[in-house]
Order: structure tokens, then sequence, then C-alpha cells
């Protein structure tokens, strides 16, 4: 649903304006750094890109999943790394609290992380649990007014840079299963939170992630989001549903990026005296590749107009995100095709994004998760 196609088209110029101008230009030194620069990140700041899916009694633009996704489709045509850095934020670190957090916690927390001024991470992975979410082994054990944390968490993005963590713990020992899970917010500083070292990724630098470890961390009770215990797992699989869109939508703009920049090579790289753009088989790959963002982006939005209607959209979301990630591998394997030898040189961007883009078919759940989400909605009697 888009409210108003005017603020929408300002907003969507805005950002590519700042994507090409701004961004685009600076993913060399992010990529050589390994750090998003500070004067970009008070620039995205100033854009309110760090508040976009919050409410606007909190600060945020409060977009809605279809004006969201089209601004991700945007955002996602330059280094995923600077959508990272803001992602938690909008998505995972913060839906939480929005979503099912007391109005105390809400006011509390979101502004601040509306402004930018405090960054959310999302703590659900661990060592043994990961697209068996409902297995985790953190636990959270009520002592009075407190909860003391004990367990560690792995691969969370943006736990170096984080302020706030949305954590995933069991509150019940006898309840094996997803009703044994709670959710806590945990800041920055309670003793007995520490960070691990910043993985060494295969791409996407500038994307930190890292262990979580939790030492009879003791944080206080009215951390517990909606104050209510077991409901966890719930507001874990309520983020994740609006997380998939967003992300099915970064891998549009990053497929559409790499699309155009192998579009761009092949009408100037000439052999046999000719652009190789004028050979079938180099046009075969360019048409495969726009006919499959076009196919993606028709989901994404279709998925995003349903959930903004009140729909359940957990098979859609799915499907979109397993289908857009998937593309978006295809397309980046074509670009470094068309590229050629050139494909494989740091020189040109392409060959950052074969190896950034591999991530999107991991995270928000594995492209294997996914298919058995669609399946298991399907045998539950979803309409095909």
């Amino acid at each position: 649903m888009i409210r108003d196609q005017e603020t929408q088209t300002i907003l969507e110029d805005s950002l590519r304006r700042f994507v090409h101008d701004v961004l685009i230009p600076r993913e060399e030194e992010v990529a050589e750094t390994d750090m998003i620069p500070a004067d970009i990140v008070n620039q995205m700041k100033e854009l309110g890109l760090f508040g976009l899916s919050l409410p606007e009694e909190f600060g945020g633009l409060g977009v809605t999943m279809e004006e969201e996704v089209r601004l991700a489709f945007e955002l996602g045509q330059t280094s995923p790394a600077f959508r990272s850095y803001i992602g938690t934020n909008n998505g995972i670190g913060a839906m939480g609290i929005f979503l099912d957090g007391t109005a105390e916690q809400k006011e509390k927390y979101l502004p601040r992380m509306a402004a930018g001024d405090l960054i959310g991470s999302f703590a659900l992975t661990e060592p043994d649990a990961g697209s068996d979410a409902a297995s985790l082994k953190t636990t959270a054990v009520r002592d009075g007014d407190h909860y003391i944390i004990n367990g560690t968490k792995r691969y969370i993005t943006n736990a170096p840079e984080a302020g706030v963590f949305t954590v995933m713990a069991r509150t019940d020992p006898a309840n094996k299963g997803a009703g044994g899970i709670s959710a806590f917010i945990v800041e920055k500083g309670t003793p007995g939170l520490s960070i691990g070292k910043t993985d060494k990724k295969m791409g996407q630098r500038g994307a930190h992630t890292a262990d979580v470890i939790f030492e009879n961390c003791r944080i206080p009770a009215e951390n517990l989001i909606g104050g209510k215990e077991g409901a966890g797992f719930k507001t874990a699989m309520k983020v994740l549903d609006k997380g998939r869109l967003h992300i099915a939508a970064i891998a549009i703009g990053a497929a559409k990026r790499m699309l155009r920049d192998a579009l761009d090579y092949a009408m100037n790289r000439k052999q046999f005296g000719k652009p190789i753009s004028d050979f079938q088989l180099i046009q075969g790959m360019l048409a495969d590749s726009k006919t499959e963002i076009y196919a993606a982006e028709c989901m994404v939005i279709d998925a995003a107009k349903r959930r903004d209607s009140g729909l359940d959209v957990s098979m859609e979301a799915s499907c979109a995100k397993y289908f857009a990630t998937e593309m978006c591998g295809r397309v980046a394997d074509r670009a470094v095709q068309i590229h050629g030898g050139a494909g494989y040189i740091s020189e040109y961007a392409v060959e950052r994004f074969y190896r950034d883009v591999r991530l999107f078919r991991l995270y928000e759940g594995t492209s294997q998760v996914q298919q058995v989400i669609i399946s298991r909605a399907l045998t539950r009697g979803a309409a095909i």
C-alpha cells in the first residue's frame, strides 16, 4: 500500500540520488577498510534511513511494507554493507520491540533507534541452533525482579556496533519446543554481556557479525518483551516474515545493479569487431536476468501489498525470499560470465557483488528452510 504517491516518489528519488552520488563512489573504500565511514553514517541519519519502518510517533517515517520494499529496490543497488548498518533498526533489531513490546519499552528504545543514535541487534542463532531456531539452548532464569541469562549467540549482525540486543532465551526448561522461548532486551554494557571477535567473511566487508556471549548476565524483569514469557518464538517469526520480504527486495536491487553493470560492459566490450552485446548467447544471459528480476519484483510487491492489507503472508514471504535470493545468485553468475576474465578482477564491482550476494540465500532463513515453510503451508491447506 502506497499512502501518498507523490511523497513516495520523492523518497525513492532522494534515495536513488544518495545511492548513486554518495554510496556507490565509496563502495571500494568500505571494502578496503571494512568500515562504514562516519560521515556516511551521519548522512544516513539525516535522511531518516534508520527509522524508515518505525512509526512516526517514535520519530520514524512509518513506511508501509510496499513502500519499504520499493525503497529497498534502490538501496540494494549499492554495497550490502550500507543496508546492513541501517537494516537491523528497520527490521530484526527493532521490530520485536515495536510489534510485541510494552508501551514503556517502545518509548524507551524506539525513538533513539529511529534517530540512529542506538543500533539494535537480533540475537537468535546459536552454535547449535540455526535453521532449527526452536532448539536454542540459551537460558533465562527468573531471580526475583531479574532474569539471569547464560548462553552464546552466533553470527549476530551488527553485534560490534549494537547498543541494544533483542535476545531469544529459554525460560521454561521443561518445554523443549518453541513455547519455552521468551524475548528479552539486553543493553550493551550490562555485566555478563560480551562480544566475540568480528567474523572474517567471504564478502560484505563493512557489515559486521560476531558472537554475543552471556555469562550470568543479569537484566531487569521489565526487559522481558511484552512482559510475557513463552511468546519469544512468535515474536521472532513475526520479525522474520517482514525481514524476508525486505531481504528479497534488497536482492532484487543488487540484481538490478549487476545487470546494469553487465549490460554496460557488454555494450562497450568489443570482440570480433563488434560489441559483445550483439552476440546472441550474451543476449540470452541478459534477457534471462531481466526476466527473472521482473518476476521477483512482481512477487515481492504482491506479497507486500498482501501484508499491508492484514493478510498472513508467511508462505508468500518465504516464496519471495526464496525466489529473489536464488535469482540474485544466478544473475551474479551471469554478470561475471558476461564480464569474462574481467569479472574475476576486483577492479570491477561485479567481483565483489558475486561474493556479497551469496549471503542472501543463507540469512533470514536458508533457501532450504524457505522450501520447508512453503511445503508445510501447502500441506496444511493453503491456497495454491
